[in-house]
């Protein structure tokens, strides 16, 4: 996986993360650097006090930890923040299901059918609910999804009561012994309140089915939205308790700082990333993995550069 989220990750890192990476390679790491740092950070979409925080700790570390260079100081810091035990949680009674919220245009259809797709791959058997009865096509789009990842869907027509499907999904997939429900809803802004409450509509009624259901709720965010990113976890997070994130189009943002500042202001883990639009670019997040591809490319070709500088980089202080 490493090659393919560094080649995914190239303009994250040509951004605020390469040129973090060149502030800590110099001879001396002096109080500006720090605050440079900190700038570099909030440009990158990591938000202000966040961003304190970890050159916060950043100075503190570098103080203790000498036999670390300040650049693998400063990545243990942000590996630590993105960690969370991300196991396979699918133990609950069947059907364990997982409602797949966020604003329009993210790619939360695409998203719900990947997540089918590596579900059945394990084999566990997979029912999808299509309870975006408002967007053209939507009901089309996850039906051809479904069929191209084997999974079958409940649907309504178009303009149909979105709360109704998500019954009729749960309630089919207890009857047929189903592993895992997804059900995947209608775009909403965060800021139309009507549209946040019929969201926590849908969700009351997965629970008169299910009571310990959705078992996830799953925000799928757009990487490149920036700091909006921040705004939308808030507001899906009190309106229906997401507890997982599905981060999109890592590919095609210069920042990706969001993560970090999502992550520990409201402890909300990354579960899967998208690092590309194929069926089989949905991963699941590793932390260590990210913090070293953003930084370093991972452990492949074109890290062997850098292999040579580790000498370098451990007289900083």
């Amino acid at each position: 996986m490493l090659g393919k989220l560094s080649d995914s990750l190239k303009r994250s890192r040509k951004g605020m993360f390469l040129k973090i990476r060149d502030v800590l390679k110099r001879s001396r790491i002096s109080n500006e650097d720090v605050e440079e740092i900190e700038e570099l950070l909030i440009l990158g979409d990591v938000s202000a006090d966040i961003a304190e925080e970890l050159t916060n700790e950043l100075r503190k570390r570098l103080k203790i930890q000498r036999d670390l260079s300040p650049l693998e100081v400063l990545k243990e810091i942000m590996k630590e923040d993105l960690r969370e035990e991300n196991k396979d949680n699918i133990t609950y009674s069947k059907p364990y299901v997982i409602l797949v919220v966020g604003v329009n245009g993210v790619g939360k259809t695409t998203a719900a059918a990947k997540l089918a797709k590596r579900y059945i791959e394990e084999g566990k058997s997979v029912l999808l609910g299509a309870a975006d009865t408002f967007r053209a096509a939507a009901i089309e789009q996850l039906q051809a999804w479904g069929k191209k990842v084997g999974a079958e869907v409940i649907a309504h027509k178009t303009g149909a009561d979105a709360g109704a499907v998500a019954y009729d999904t749960v309630k089919a997939a207890i009857a047929r012994d189903i592993n895992v429900a997804i059900i995947d809803t209608a775009g909403r802004l965060h800021t139309k309140h009507n549209l946040i409450e019929e969201l926590k509509k849908i969700s009351r009624v997965i629970k008169k089915v299910k009571p310990s259901s959705p078992e996830e709720v799953l925000l799928v965010l757009d990487a490149t939205t920036g700091q909006n990113s921040i705004k939308q976890a808030h507001i899906f997070k009190e309106a229906v308790g997401v507890n997982g994130l599905i981060v999109t189009k890592l590919d095609g943002t210069a920042k990706g700082g969001t993560i970090l500042s999502i992550k520990r202001e409201f402890a909300i883990p990354v579960k899967f990333i998208g690092i590309g639009e194929g069926v089989d670019d949905l991963k699941p997040f590793n932390a260590d993995e990210f913090v070293d591809a953003m930084f370093e490319g991972g452990n492949n070709g074109w890290e062997k550069g850098l292999l040579a500088q580790e000498d370098d980089l451990s007289s900083l202080r």
